[in-house]
């Protein structure tokens, strides 16, 4: 078991992980800034909105407190808003009330040009620009005369707990009457807020004040510097996943592991114990029902605020989404196991393969464990400096200007299962192994590839050239290999910028048995 001292060091280790997932404080409040912009171009005076008193209000990660910061420059953030409208017209349809939201939203040229067509089934969308990194979910919806009086009543009151009360009435394009009910009782319901409410209900501490979460549903919600540890915890399951599933479409998706890490959390105070309960608990919570539709039992992740709704209904429609849930959840349960038990030194290559060697090296700098980074495994164990100068080893072809990062992390294929890539770790022969590269270079770029192999069994067939990243596998930031020739080997990554090297990874070694 840990010492007392070993596990405040762990605490100190994963809130400075948490923090190093937030957005900045000036990226909040950019985007904060954008939303209000949003609220003022449907509230102008020509608006046909006005009267029924149009607000946007975050909802999701960005109210919760759980967003994290992409992982590649190839993925932006997604902010979701509610377009709140406090009753209509009577003669609206779910059909005018989506267009009116997106006309007025049209009528302003700059975001005429951002909305995503075709349009989503109940959202409008705006796509930012690439330098800005985000796009914005618009939900219109309609709520009755009263609502913001109950809905800040009940995130300011820990007794509060009717959250059907919160619910609001949204459009959908797939309903039948979509172009036809005026309603808007017989509308589809969706709770945003109820769900925060209920998230923050897990979340809060007994020590903790309520005021702070009403900050989530203002029109102008404060940036979050401290967070409990269920938000942390969260963050830090996403980013897990992220690493996991880097560019695959069929990711655990954050709401299903959002709301299972809420259901497992037992009001633990520090993230460490925090962390080892949820994921040790998180199966608990997904359930198996009758489902008439697929005339079947299906898993079910309850929606804890209408539990006629299941998170995980794709799983029945793909089974990858449910495979996949299930390796996340084994393989975070492999990688975190040991917190509690073994050494910060023993668990710190495990958190680097994880969730990435930058920010694993600044959540350990930040809680004041330099040593650990400087005596880390990063090199075989019979790593010798001559290794580097193998005479088949190319040169870099372009100027180096390192102003940016990129890091590599790999996973080799044994079975059925994938593993993690470390330096002294042996790989059996002719496993496929798959690099994936991470940087913070804004698009356009190129990336170039070096694969050096050395020992007996390659001599035959040396590699070590630099080659454009479409000369193999599946090109850009991902890089197929396989374990051919035993040895110790390894590859690098280039991040080239208008001809100029502006990103050069570490040798990230490979030793094949």
């Amino acid at each position: 078991m840990l010492t007392i001292e070993q596990k405040s060091q762990f605490c100190d280790i994963l809130e400075e992980l948490g923090k190093s997932l937030d957005i900045t404080e000036n990226e909040y409040n950019t985007a904060v800034e954008s939303y209000q912009a949003v609220g003022e171009q449907l509230t102008k005076e020509n608006s046909e909105l006005i009267p029924y008193a149009p607000e946007v209000i975050p909802q999701g990660s960005f109210m919760l407190g759980t967003m994290v910061r992409p992982i590649n420059d190839r993925d932006d953030l997604d902010i979701d808003l509610v377009c709140q409208l406090t009753n209509k017209k009577h003669d609206w349809t779910q059909y005018d009330l989506k267009q009116k939201v997106g006309d007025q939203l049209q009528a302003n040229a700059t975001y005429a040009k951002m909305i995503k067509v075709p349009e989503g089934r109940r959202c409008w969308t705006l796509v930012y620009a690439d330098d800005s990194n985000y796009h914005m979910d618009i939900l219109p919806s309609i709520v009755d005369t009263g609502y913001r009086i109950i809905l800040e009543k009940a995130f300011a009151d820990a007794e509060f707990t009717n959250t059907n009360e919160l619910a609001i009435r949204i459009t959908d394009r797939k309903q039948s009457e979509y172009k036809t009910d005026t309603n808007h009782h017989n509308w589809l319901k969706s709770n945003p807020f109820g769900y925060g409410k209920w998230f923050f209900s897990q979340a809060v501490l007994p020590t903790r004040k309520l005021f702070s979460i009403n900050e989530s549903i203002q029109r102008v919600p404060k940036y979050q510097h401290d967070k409990l540890p269920l938000q942390r915890v969260v963050q830090i399951l996403k980013r897990h996943r992220d690493m996991m599933f880097e560019g695959d479409d069929n990711k655990p998706i954050s709401i299903i592991i959002t709301t299972l890490a809420a259901k497992a959390y037992q009001k633990e105070t520090d993230i460490v114990d925090a962390l080892v309960g949820i994921i040790d608990r998180m199966h608990l919570f997904i359930d198996e029902k009758y489902s008439p539709k697929h005339g079947k039992t299906i898993k079910w992740v309850e929606n804890p605020v209408n539990n006629e709704e299941n998170f995980a209904d794709k799983w029945v429609e793909n089974k990858t989404k449910q495979d996949n849930f299930y390796d996340w959840l084994g393989k975070i349960k492999e990688d975190l196991s040991y917190l509690n038990t073994k050494s910060i030194n023993e668990n710190y290559e495990t958190l680097k393969s994880s969730f990435g060697t930058r920010s694993i090296n600044e959540a350990f700098q930040n809680a004041g464990l330099v040593n650990v980074i400087s005596n880390s495994a990063a090199f075989p164990t019979a790593f010798s400096p001559a290794l580097l100068t193998v005479s088949h080893r190319q040169d870099p072809i372009w100027q180096i200007r390192l102003t940016n990062y990129v890091e590599v992390y790999g996973r080799f294929k044994s079975g059925s299962k994938w593993k993690s890539v470390s330096p002294r770790i042996k790989i059996p022969k002719h496993c496929p192994i798959l690099f994936n590269a991470i940087t913070n270079v804004l698009k356009p770029f190129e990336v170039f590839w070096q694969v050096v192999n050395t020992g007996d069994e390659a001599s035959k067939d040396l590699r070590g050239g630099i080659f454009h990243s479409k000369t193999y596998g599946v090109g850009g930031l991902k890089q197929k290999e396989n374990s051919l020739y035993a040895g110790t080997h390894w590859i690098e990554c280039f991040i080239v910028k208008d001809g100029i090297c502006v990103a050069r990874s570490n040798e990230f070694f490979v030793n094949v048995e």
